[in-house]
């Protein structure tokens, strides 16, 4: 995820994880924000005092002493206590009639909470009986299509996966197949983020399934799939739950974009935004190079001149973007460029989940393991681990294009 300029200073009262506005939870530990009001980060741990015991609560009983001939006082066991309702619970199955469980039985397709397996998950996905926030689809998704494939992970610090990819394989009119994978990062700092980068994906790859088949050169076909998306994103503001949402201080859903089609002969890339595409070679004696170049505030100080590379990324402006999918976005103007490598290699198409981590292409490849075309999968969990292992700060999502992809055959997924 990226963020351009809002930041919450909200955390959790319990594990300090930071919160967002319209959190009931903390999406890190589960714990119920509605009795509690936003606080700021403490400057030191807060003094904790034993909460009184709940009305109605179970009194243990007193253990007995031993007598003179030192027999063992007798041992309370779990089914001599009364049990105390939770409000919620679940029946207990050696004691509830039929009748009873029958009507604790959620209705089918109702998804019960991970941790108490009792109360149902709520739309925002938090039990309605413990409020443990439960984990989400997107978490950590892995799909390997033939020579493409794809990871994307929440990371170690984000309490949700904003990022999104699609990847796929078009039949051009000689029947010859395209491959394509494409990414996008959800702005952080934006209302539905996670909605808005997989509206882009979503509409992006149904655009090139359209275009690709009747013969649209697929540098002109993805630049094309580019300004689809953004009107994928752009439709987002208009819905209810974004009107409902959308404050002053927002802005409308946003994310940015980047793709790549490879061909038996043609590679091609296209962005909007600071997520990148690298070339990394087989032969690691040749040169890697970053194919695409950020919409970023620090990319603007390096062309203009005002600073050198290393200052720009290491200032805290850095990473403010001045491009973006969205309807608040300046002029869109997609990115595209097309390349005829002379040898083959890998495309890695990815956000700056993971170049954050290896951001020159002499530092991705590598990181990019030595049978990387032929184990895309493989090296897609091999970049995801390093980035979570060096701290995994970000969403991290990561796709890998063997070039040539001939061996992919042809056919929507």
């Amino acid at each position: 995820m990226m963020s351009q300029t809002h930041q919450s200073t909200a955390v959790c009262p319990a594990c300090e994880e930071p919160l967002e506005e319209s959190d009931r939870f903390c999406g890190a530990c589960g714990y119920d924000l509605s009795s509690t009001p936003r606080a700021a980060a403490p400057d030191d741990h807060p003094t904790l005092t034993m909460a009184p015991a709940p009305e109605g609560s179970a009194e243990w009983p007193a253990a007995q002493e031993p007598d003179s001939s030192d027999t063992p006082a007798p041992v309370h066991l779990p089914t001599d206590l009364e049990g105390i309702e939770s409000g919620g619970g679940a029946p207990d199955p050696r004691t509830a009639t039929p009748e009873q469980l029958e009507a604790a039985t959620p209705a089918a397709g109702t998804k019960l909470c991970v941790a108490c397996r009792a109360g149902q998950v709520d739309p925002d996905g938090y039990c309605e009986n413990c409020g443990h926030a439960q984990p989400r689809e997107r978490d950590h998704m892995e799909q390997e299509l033939g020579a493409v494939a794809a990871v994307s992970d929440r990371g170690l610090r984000h309490h949700r996966n904003e990022d999104a990819f699609v990847i796929s394989s078009a039949a051009l009119p000689d029947g010859s197949p395209a491959v394509v994978a494409l990414v996008c990062d959800g702005v952080s700092s934006a209302t539905r983020p996670d909605d808005a980068s997989l509206a882009a994906t979503r509409a992006a790859n149904e655009s090139l399934h359209e275009s690709l088949p009747r013969g649209t050169h697929p540098q002109q076909a993805l630049h094309e799939a580019i300004l689809t998306a953004a009107e994928a994103v752009n439709a987002l503001a208009q819905e209810p739950a974004t009107a409902r949402e959308h404050q002053p201080h927002q802005n409308a859903p946003a994310c940015t974009f980047v793709g790549s089609i490879v061909t038996r002969e043609l590679l091609v890339v296209g962005w909007v935004g600071d997520s990148r595409a690298y070339w990394v070679p087989d032969d690691r004696t040749a040169t890697a190079a970053r194919l695409t170049e950020d919409d970023s505030w620090a990319a603007q100080m390096v062309a203009a001149g005002l600073m050198n590379e290393a200052e720009a990324y290491a200032d805290e402006r850095a990473h403010a973007i001045t491009g973006w999918l969205g309807a608040d976005a300046y002029e869109l103007e997609p990115h595209t460029a097309s390349f005829k490598p002379d040898r083959p290699g890998v495309v890695v198409v990815c956000t700056d989940g993971l170049w954050n981590y290896a951001e020159s292409a002499e530092e991705m490849a590598r990181a990019v393991p030595a049978d990387a075309a032929g184990r895309p999968l493989h090296a897609a969990q091999v970049l995801t681990g390093h980035a979570l292992d060096g701290g995994g700060h970000d969403n991290v999502t990561v796709a890998v294009l063997p070039f040539p992809g001939a061996r992919q055959g042809a056919g929507s997924a």
